[in-house]
């Protein structure tokens, strides 16, 4: 079935749509506020009836959101998440979703947040030397990329870190670079509002579990989104293995000597693992795991000219990579289902870039325009073509899709444009046949 053209009736087809859609829902609800510090994540296993309605009315409502008509794929069964959305990365248009504003501990997933308010602010070959104070108040247990006292590291190496190992040693630096923790955790807080990320309230910059902190698979798809617009996120993020600076140490002749180890990153889709292929076309974009999170993950990937956000949230199943199998399912199905399926909301821009209050989008409407099909299996195009990796120093990033760079950064238009266009896309993909 093909995509339904653009028109001014849009919301007309839109609200049709609707009436035939399957709706899994309990009635509509409206927008929630926005959590409070002394907040916590619900422990119950049932979404509140209340939720945020940013994006769309429908993203507020519990329950499985999506327009099934002929054509459109039926959802793949067995997907156990609390939470869970698809999302066209370009043009900002929900697929389907699943509890989407559902408030929920989003682990080292928030170290998305992290990297996209901090990356602008040192340049990559800026080094510090690390002092006692900045691996302070690191939580036990931590996932940790083996940063030593009175090391130096560059801002580089420290970033390969956060991305890689998910190190919260690696985040505690960079912070202490930016003026402190505090300092750090109300930055990504004032950012998660200018994204209009308004389900999430940062207490630790690592994502380390905390009373209060809370994101949703919304929120995260959005902050993911934005950071994939940054050339170095989008370059780390797609990074499988690279050399980290290890401690020095003395050669037989008495000299100072510093090798280094290999370190990979921790995303099973980008990396593969003995239960799980790497995912075909997938190029980041941050994993995580806590006792009160579970696991969580979001991903990007392209296929067919289509790019993918996935974000899943705590699966109820047990099993090795359970989110990472998940989510591949969720892929699949959006690679299969775009252009042919009806959105039920889209992924809001910033606010400066929209010129939008909290909750609108840069149209005052609701949901974006359908894209053409993409490929994928057994939609007939071309499924996941290999596309050139963007690298970094001393890095070698995934055979699959990475964000490559192009003059003029399409990240970068005009808020007009943004009006026009209701789009905030991903800069051009410079791909690599093989």
């Amino acid at each position: 079935m093909p995509a339904p053209k653009k028109t001014t009736k849009r919301s007309l087809l839109i609200a049709s749509a609707t009436l035939l859609s399957v709706s899994l829902t309990a009635p509509a609800a409206f927008s929630a506020p926005r959590p409070s510090p002394s907040s916590s994540p619900s422990p119950s296993a049932t979404p509140p009836a209340n939720m945020s309605t940013v994006g769309g009315t429908r993203l507020g409502r519990p329950g499985t959101q999506v327009n099934l008509a002929s054509g459109v794929p039926v959802l793949p069964k067995g997907v156990t998440a609390r939470s869970w959305i698809i999302a066209d990365a370009e043009s900002g248009e929900v697929l389907a979703a699943h509890n989407a504003h559902w408030r929920l501990a989003p682990a080292s997933t928030l170290k998305m947040l992290f990297a996209d308010t901090l990356l602008p602010k040192f340049p990559k070959t800026m080094n510090r030397k690390v002092v006692p104070s900045d691996l302070a108040g690191i939580g036990p247990g931590s996932s940790m990329v083996g940063i030593k006292e009175n090391e130096t590291y560059s801002v580089h190496d420290l970033w390969l870190g956060v991305f890689l190992r998910s190190g919260n040693d690696a985040v505690h630096v960079l912070s202490a670079m930016n003026k402190g923790v505090d300092a750090t955790v109300e930055e990504m807080n004032e950012h998660a509002e200018e994204l209009q990320a308004l389900d999430t309230h940062v207490v630790s910059p690592d994502g380390y579990d905390a009373p209060g902190q809370v994101s949703s698979a919304y929120d995260l798809t959005l902050i993911a989104r934005s950071g994939l617009q940054k050339k170095d996120f989008r370059e780390y993020c797609s990074t499988v293995t690279a050399k980290f600076p290890g401690q020095t140490t003395k050669n037989k002749k008495g000299k100072p000597v510093r090798d280094s180890f290999e370190i990979q990153n921790t995303n099973r889709l980008l990396t593969g693992d003995s239960d799980l292929t790497q995912y075909q076309g997938i190029a980041g974009v941050k994993n995580g795991n806590t006792t009160n999170a579970g696991a969580t993950f979001t991903g990007v990937a392209e296929r067919g000219g289509k790019v993918l956000l996935v974000t899943v949230m705590n699966p109820g199943k047990g099993g090795h990579n359970e989110v990472y199998k998940e989510t591949a399912r969720l892929f699949d199905w959006g690679f299969k289902a775009a252009g042919k399926v009806e959105p039920v909301g889209e992924l809001v821009p910033p606010k400066s870039a929209a010129g939008a209050q909290p909750g609108a989008t840069a149209s005052g409407e609701a949901v974006g325009g359908s894209g053409e099909a993409g490929g994928g299996p057994g939609t007939g195009g071309d499924p996941a073509k290999p596309v050139a990796s963007a690298t970094t120093d001393n890095a070698s990033s995934g055979i699959g899709m990475a964000f490559a760079i192009t003059a003029g950064l399409l990240a970068l238009l005009a808020g007009g444009a943004v009006l026009v266009n209701r789009r905030w896309p991903l800069p051009d993909l410079a791909r690599r046949r093989r």
